[in-house]
């Protein structure tokens, strides 16, 4: 079937262009989004880079010594240099400034009494013409004279009453002379000021103007005032060069001192390195790693101890390693020669234990201690004989796809009568769906019996709690009891071999007092977690995770190890 499009029909809509018409431009609206959208995506790409600069940063400061000393080095030697800087840079101005202005007063000085001999006559009848002519003349003849202070201009006034007679070197000096200068000048006083005066071109320009009064050679109460103004053009000049080297010669003086600070950090450094990599290879098992002695300081010496050091753990785990692999082998030499004279005295205890009819009463109790302590003995040979393996290496993990519901209800109908002995309630709480799980089901049932036996020992006759649970990568069995429980300091202690929280106690169950490290070991083989929690009067709970796949790695348990709710207390 073939499907056909129609053409569009004109309705008359806005957003329909008609014929003959220029299609509008885009929608405003539309752009404005995409452009918020790419001003989004920049902000979060620039975020991105500064927090990834910042973590780089914060990982080299945190993990580089050579860095943390080259930063502070350079904070502190930076500090110095600019408080250096800043002070030596306010002396060599306040000196340049300061030679100026005596130059510029001493050639003032002497520019007025130069204008005192000029004036003297030429302006005596105080007419317009012949005031103005000899400011005019004064002002050229003191701009040619010169002086020591450098460049300047000259600015005379011829003041009487209301009238004011101006003559300058630059007509737009006079209109740009400071007020307060004038003041004081018109006071009677000779002073300076430093102020922003216009150049050739109208830009204002630092400047240090000198001004003060002309005695003499007027009648009446005419006053005349001669202003130098000294552009500092040049000093500033010089300051910006001398600014210029003091910071390249600052930042140079630091970079120095940090790369010394540096240098002679690595040389500590380095050897503390070569220490740590050469400790971190003789932990993975490379005994013969030492390292490098140069000379005969400090380091030096560092290294040799180090080495030193390196040779007696050498020694001592060689040692160590021999005397385990002599007790391995004289567990594993005495268990398995124990063999034959035990299979002899049980069929002997057997034959006795038989006839105990035909015994006197004391006679038939003793042959049913001896099948007793008989069948103890081989309980914890058995136990020995697992332990040997494991310490040899040789133990082997059969794993097959296991039903663990079924396996823990296996294990509390195999304890029941055990757990009625005692007076005690074996509680199952197990999922309605199946756990499978990839594990050697004899090694896992081991656990659980060995884990519910001591709940029931420990118990004191309060019930005794199974619980199992699965997440989609491991499944967990917990085993509670309400009895005595058990400290911090015991927990570290638990597992190890014929380990007892109270020595003096008896076992009423028996067993060989390797039931919990070989449970240990199991969970182990089993890539899993053999885990406990106790506190004393609350009783104890043991905790077995394992993968659901075999050699799967665990990343957490389906069950809490602490209990969500504690019993108040025991029943009296």
């Amino acid at each position: 079937m073939t499907a056909t499009r129609t053409p569009p029909v004109d309705t008359g809509t806005p957003g329909t262009p008609e014929p003959g018409r220029p299609r509008r431009a885009p929608d405003a609206a539309r752009i404005r989004r995409a452009l918020r959208r790419r001003a989004g995506v920049l902000r979060r790409r620039v975020r991105l880079t500064t927090r990834r600069a910042a973590s780089r940063a914060v990982h080299a400061w945190r993990s580089s010594l050579q860095v943390r000393i080259g930063a502070i080095t350079m904070v502190v030697a930076g500090t110095v240099v600019i408080i250096v800087s800043l002070v030596l840079f306010s002396q060599i101005r306040d000196q340049l400034l300061s030679v100026k202005r005596q130059a510029a007063v001493d050639q003032a000085q002497a520019g007025v009494l130069y204008a005192q001999e000029e004036i003297t006559g030429g302006i005596a009848t105080g007419d317009a013409s012949s005031v103005r002519a000899t400011l005019d003349r004064t002002v050229s003849a003191l701009q040619q004279r010169g002086g020591a202070a450098g460049d300047f201009d000259v600015v005379m006034t011829y003041r009487t009453g209301d009238r004011e007679v101006p003559g300058a070197s630059r007509a737009f000096i006079y209109a740009a002379l400071p007020v307060d200068l004038r003041a004081d000048v018109d006071g009677g006083n000779q002073s300076y000021r430093y102020a922003e005066i216009p150049d050739a071109a109208g830009e204002p320009r630092a400047s240090l103007v000198v001004g003060a009064p002309v005695q003499g050679g007027t009648a009446g109460s005419a006053q005349i005032e001669l202003y130098y103004v000294f552009p500092l053009s040049q000093e500033a000049e010089s300051l910006s060069l001398i600014r210029s080297t003091v910071v390249i010669s600052g930042f140079a003086l630091t970079m120095f001192v940090v790369g010394i600070a540096v240098l002679v950090t690595r040389l500590v450094v380095d050897p503390v390195r070569q220490a740590a990599g050469t400790a971190q290879r003789l932990a993975e098992g490379q005994l013969e790693e030492r390292m490098l002695v140069r000379g005969e300081d400090d380091l030096a010496r560092l290294a040799t101890s180090f080495n030193a050091m390196a040779d007696s753990l050498q020694r001592q785990i060689t040692q160590l390693e021999a005397l385990s692999q002599l007790q391995q082998r004289f567990t594993s030499d005495v268990s398995h020669e124990l063999r034959t004279p035990l299979t002899t005295v049980q069929m002997a205890a057997e034959v006795l234990h038989e006839a105990r009819g035909d015994f006197p009463p004391h006679v038939a109790r003793s042959a049913e201690l001896l099948r007793a302590e008989l069948d103890r003995f081989e309980s914890l040979l058995t136990d020995l004989l697992e332990i040997s393996r494991y310490d040899a290496g040789v133990a082997v993990l059969d794993a097959e796809p296991t039903d663990l519901g079924a396996l823990v209800a296996r294990v509390a109908a195999g304890m029941y009568s055990l757990a009625e002995r005692h007076g005690c309630e074996l509680v199952v709480d197990r999922p309605d769906e199946d756990v499978i799980a990839e594990v050697d089901a004899r090694r896992v049932e081991r656990i659980l019996r060995n884990l519910v036996g001591n709940a029931i020992e420990h118990g004191a006759g309060q019930p005794v709690e199974i619980t199992l649970a699965a997440n989609p990568t491991a499944a967990a069995v917990t085993v509670r009891d309400h009895g005595v429980g058990l400290t911090s300091a015991d927990a570290q202690h638990v597992f190890d071999r014929f380990w007892r929280a109270d020595p003096s106690r008896v076992r009423s169950v028996g067993g060989s007092g390797l039931g919990l490290s070989i449970s240990l070991e199991d969970a182990r083989l089993h890539k899993g977690w053999l885990q406990v929690w106790g506190q004393p009067g609350s009783g104890a709970q043991f905790r077995l995770t394992v993968p659901l796949a075999a050699g799967g790695e665990l990343t957490g348990s389906p069950l809490p190890l602490r209990p969500a709710v504690l019993r108040p207390g025991r029943p009296s």
